[in-house]
């Protein structure tokens, strides 16, 4: 008689076993890309904020307006110290999309302005982007935007 190839039930239950072991270790890394993606999405964010207002530096600087302290309008962007300022005027006209694809959080007295991609209040759990404009002419007194991620984005 021909004796058949194949293999036995002890061995099958061991390669399951043995797979099993190797998803449940590789699982955790692949259930955390959520938050990767929103941390790199709010990077990019930072990044544009941060490329606008360079721009916008660059182009206030050109026509002498760089020193004036705010209600200078450079190309239909509302300027601060040569930086767009912290509303809709500035940062939001100067940034392409900013108000279609995100929600202002959070705003302060024209001082800084925060974005959120799902807009729940800021909070602990929150992921955002803080536009802070500028308050005077020196380098630490510039413009800029700051990630700020909650237990949400970690």
């Amino acid at each position: 008689m021909k004796r058949q190839g194949g293999f036995t039930l002890i061995e099958l239950v061991v390669v399951i076993v043995i797979l099993g072991i190797l998803a449940v270790t590789a699982a955790p890394r692949f259930l955390n890309l959520q938050d990767d993606a929103r941390q790199a999405s709010l990077q990019g964010l930072k990044g544009a904020i941060d490329g606008a207002a360079g721009i916008v530096y660059g182009k206030s600087a050109i026509e002498g307006e760089e020193a004036i302290s705010s209600g200078v309008d450079v190309e239909g962007i509302t300027t601060a110290f040569g930086y767009p300022t912290a509303n809709d005027a500035g940062i939001g006209a100067a940034v392409v999309g900013l108000s279609d694809d995100w929600t202002v959080v959070a705003s302060t007295a024209d001082t800084s302005i925060s974005y959120s991609f799902n807009g729940t209040a800021v909070g602990a759990t929150e992921c955002i982007v803080t536009y802070t404009q500028a308050t005077g002419t020196t380098a630490d007194t510039a413009a800029g935007a700051e990630v700020v991620l909650g237990n949400g984005c970690n």
